[in-house]
């Protein structure tokens, strides 16, 4: 074979020897090193002509003899000539091909064995012929266009003792080089041979000794960079998708139906003297009043007193229809019915009017204002600025609080005065005419009035008024309200309790001063009235009414007129700076 490189000429071996050697389609092999043998002379210096020879795998021979008689040096390695001229390797003896090995490799798993050491071959023949290896055998070789070197020195002459034919190698392990006795020229230290796959391919221009170099690892990939390539391409993925549900739920409000936690369904009965429990008692007994007449309208609360249809409400919600009468009445149900006004008091703010033609009315009974005690609960039904059915609660904040409300006409015609039940309950206007209960619902009071911010209900404190709950309710007690309901009822008129005397209203003094003259210029004191028969005269000044204290002439109106028509009172009135105790019989006068 002649590819570019040094042909490698060697000494022929036996058959079954070189049947083992590796064509160069298997490649080359390693060979082992060599051993110093016991009892063996040091070699002598390699010729001068020797081209610097390249550790392979080398193997021990035996010295030769050269043709001068001389010793050869035992071949150390393989040697590499120096390429001949082209003329000289035409003419050059170039071995046949031997066949193919059959080869069995060895695992690579098995330890290494230590080589078998093959004796050198005998010396050449005086007259060595070049051999041929073939298929059948020898065959005469083609003679080199030179003279043989005497010396044999290939290619020139016949194949030197340098190159035996290797045998058979299987992989070693490694031998430590052994000392030597003498330096020996151009010998390098032996590399470790070290445990291979075997028939590892050879490359005869390597370094000496130089394993052939593991081929190059698959480069690994770096787990960082897969790792952070994945958490990007999850955070774009889920990106995406929280984007996709993100906007789905904008647009259709969620991804299931809503569904709240809610209590069950359980006992919808309150205690009868809850504040549920008595508006669930009084409110099919509580009506809403509008009411048109006179170019006003105006809206109120009422209430049913009986099955007839007769309804409590206040005198200032219906006085607008006293005329025309267009009231219509709208029950807690809704059902609507028109009404007429049966009668009406300015004095005691009270009025009756009545529906017809309404089955299954159901009045509100009526308690005893006398009974009443501050701080006692009540509750308050009404239809504050047209609210129907407004529930609200409170206490009594006290009882016997003298109100006088109107006075619009400024003649003194249309004044109420009332001893009334003082409430903290919420009554804004609306709330007017509706009732007051206690805790049984019953109706201890009727709502009339309320005091408002900045000097409201014409008491005369500056301002202007401004409606609306502050805490400060008046409630007309029930037991003077069932005495003139059933009096208007009864005679559509209501009668007031009378002393017969004319107060002097603009008296500043503490208590309540009978005048010198009368309105019209007559009497004061009326003549065969009850307080002429108690022996009352003008100038004196009445301080207490049954032992309550008496500031002026509004509160002794207020407290005269708590009482029926008959009834007793004691009187403490102060004379010429005498005290006196006078009684009397209240008299009676037709109400307006």
């Amino acid at each position: 074979m002649n590819n570019g490189k040094p042909n490698w000429w060697s000494r022929p071996s036996s058959t079954p020897e070189a049947a083992r050697i590796p064509d160069e389609a298997d490649g080359d092999f390693p060979l082992p090193a060599p051993q110093s043998t016991p009892n063996q002379e040091p070699p002598a210096p390699a010729a001068p002509e020797a081209v610097e020879s390249e550790p392979l795998a080398a193997e021990p021979a035996a010295a030769e003899a050269g043709p001068a008689g001389e010793p050869q040096a035992p071949a150390v390695n393989m040697t590499k000539s120096a390429p001949a001229p082209e003329s000289a390797a035409a003419s050059a003896t170039e071995p046949a091909t031997a066949p193919e090995p059959a080869t069995t490799p060895a695992p690579a798993a098995v330890p290494p064995a230590e080589p078998a050491t093959v004796p050198a071959p005998a010396a050449p023949p005086a007259e060595p012929a070049p051999v041929l290896v073939g298929a059948e055998g020898h065959a005469p070789a083609r003679q080199p266009l030179h003279t043989p070197d005497e010396y044999r020195t290939p290619p020139y002459g016949e194949p030197g003792p340098w190159a035996p034919a290797p045998p058979v190698q299987r992989p070693a392990a490694s031998v430590p080089p052994q000392a030597h006795p003498h330096p020996q020229a151009h010998v390098q230290p032996q590399p470790q041979v070290v445990a291979a796959a075997p028939w590892v391919q050879y490359d005869p221009w390597g370094a000496p000794g130089a394993a052939p170099a593991p081929a190059p690892a698959p480069a690994k990939k770096s787990r960082k960079g897969l790792a952070l390539a994945g958490a990007l391409v999850f955070a774009l993925v889920t990106g995406v998708i929280g984007g996709g549900i993100g906007a789905y739920v904008e647009r259709n409000g969620g991804l299931t139906t809503v569904e709240l936690p809610q209590a069950e369904a359980g006992d919808t009965g309150r205690a009868p003297d809850s504040v549920a429990g008595i508006a669930a008692s009084a409110l099919p007994g509580v009506v809403t009043l509008h009411v048109r007449g006179n170019g006003s309208s105006g809206t109120g609360t009422g209430f049913v007193l009986d099955d007839k249809g007769h309804i409590l409400t206040n005198n200032h919600v219906v006085d607008g229809a006293a005329s025309s009468g267009d009231i219509s009445v709208t029950f807690s149900s809704g059902e609507t019915a028109r009404a007429k006004l049966i009668g009406k008091d300015t004095g005691y703010d009270l009025a009756v009017v009545q529906v017809t033609g309404v089955s299954g009315l159901k009045a509100l009974p009526l308690g005893n204002s006398d009974n009443v005690r501050v701080g006692d609960p009540v509750v308050a039904i009404g239809a504050p600025f047209d609210l129907s059915n407004t529930v609200t609660s409170g206490i009594i904040s006290a009882k016997e609080r003298p109100i006088t409300a109107g006075g619009e006409k400024g003649d003194g015609s249309d004044i109420s005065y009332v001893d009334a039940l003082q409430t903290d309950a919420p009554i804004n206007p609306g709330n007017s005419g509706g009732p007051l209960l206690d805790s049984k619902a019953r109706v201890v009071g009727i709502n009339s009035a309320i005091r408002a911010a900045g000097g409201g209900s014409g008491d005369g404190e500056g301002g202007a008024s401004q409606p609306g709950s502050i805490g400060l309710g008046f409630a007309i007690p029930i037991n003077q309200g069932k005495r003139v309901a059933e009096e208007l009822i009864n005679t559509g008129k209501a009668t007031h309790p009378v002393i017969g005397v004319s107060l002097d209203m603009q008296f500043n003094g503490d208590g309540a001063r009978v005048g010198e003259k009368g309105k019209d210029g007559s009497a004061s004191v009326t003549a065969g009235g009850p307080a002429a028969k108690a022996g009352l005269r003008p100038g004196d000044v009445i301080t207490r009414v049954d032992g309550q204290r008496v500031h002026n002439g509004e509160e002794l109106i207020v407290k005269i007129r708590a009482h029926r028509p008959g009834d007793k009172l004691e009187l403490t009135l102060s004379r010429d700076g005498k005290e006196l105790t006078k009684t009397l019989t209240l008299g009676s006068s037709q109400g307006t």
